[in-house]
């Protein structure tokens, strides 16, 4: 696990977000006070540990952009959809209902 603080941080913004919700890179990175880090956001998300809902975490659009980055291409999208999240070609459905906004 990356020690570094910004990285802890991203962890720890992850892992507040709730069952069922989803949040953004820019949203993390902009909560954190470095709103023009949203990219430093999905690179650590890339390495983090598996105890860190990194499925949760998408695009300013709801798109599936670190799909790649799990597993199984397809990863991503079924822990979402089992967590009642509707994804169509791998974007989520009803975004702004879903959408959670760190504080």
């Amino acid at each position: 696990m990356k020690g570094d603080p910004f990285s802890q941080d991203v962890y720890s913004m992850c892992k507040r977000i709730p069952y069922g919700r989803v949040t953004t890179y820019g949203l993390i990175a902009q909560s954190l006070g470095k709103p023009q880090s949203a990219r430093l956001v999905g690179w650590t998300l890339n390495q983090c540990p598996v105890n860190i809902p990194a499925h949760r975490v998408v695009n300013r659009l709801g798109l599936l952009s670190g799909k790649d980055y799990f597993e199984a291409p397809d990863l991503m999208a079924q822990m979402l959809q089992s967590e009642g999240i509707s994804i169509i070609k791998n974007k989520i459905q009803n975004f702004e209902k879903v959408l959670w906004i760190p504080k």
